[in-house]
């Protein structure tokens, strides 16, 4: 399973930009690698990890901006296209360990 967390955060002011760059280091400290920029993905060994996984991050939610979770298979994520650029070492790295402990 792969937990996907996407984001949009305000960055206008100093605060915002603090609250931004918590929001990430949280993130990484919790094993999710940046796939795109506001795109973070986390490998998990089941459904159920994954889910506990998702709880965590509710704990240290922005209080503005948008945050969205998914959930989605192996085969859904290796079927995954990239239609322009190239592949990203942090994806290289998760591909090859299908879990990652910290």
């Amino acid at each position: 399973m792969r937990v996907l967390i996407m984001f949009d955060l305000p960055v206008e002011t100093k605060a915002q930009i603090r609250t931004y760059t918590k929001f990430r280091k949280n993130l990484i400290r919790n094993g999710f690698l940046m796939m795109q920029y506001s795109i973070y993905i986390k490998s998990c060994i089941n459904k159920e990890a994954a889910q506990g996984t998702i709880n965590q991050v509710n704990n240290f939610l922005p209080k503005e901006g948008h945050v969205r979770a998914m959930i989605i298979t192996e085969k859904q994520f290796e079927g995954m296209k990239i239609l322009v650029g190239e592949e990203d070492r942090n994806i290289e790295i998760l591909s090859d360990n299908r879990t990652i402990e910290f």
